[in-house]
């Protein structure tokens, strides 16, 4: 818990700071990536620290680890990196809405079991 702790909280300050880059001091595409990735980050490092709260075990880390993927792919293109992990990125995003499906779930049954 700890960890997954930490690894939220940094989540969050490393997307203000791709958001800041993208709002600020980057252009075109890159601007937009870094803006997208930023934003994505940080509402799920966010909600991995809610669901972390209510005691969920899986979507806690399906947040932080999807949108991790999910962001660092756009960062590293927006940083002149290949385009071909524009390919990667919507793992991340499935592992984000699998995230939210496990909190529902969870959510459903009660909380007896946390997803």
């Amino acid at each position: 818990m700890k960890l997954l702790t930490v690894l939220a909280a940094l989540s969050g300050a490393l997307a203000v700071i791709a958001g800041a880059f993208g709002a600020h001091g980057a252009e075109g595409q890159a601007a937009e990536w870094l803006r997208t990735g930023g934003h994505y980050q940080l509402v799920h490092a966010v909600a991995a620290l809610v669901a972390l709260r209510m005691g969920a075990r899986i979507s806690p880390w399906l947040f932080v680890g999807g949108a991790g993927l999910f962001a660092a792919t756009l960062y590293v293109m927006a940083l002149g990196g290949p385009r071909w992990l524009g390919a990667v990125t919507p793992i991340g995003g499935a592992a984000m809405i699998a995230g939210w499906i496990c909190l529902a779930i969870g959510a459903a049954r009660g909380g007896g079991q946390k997803i």
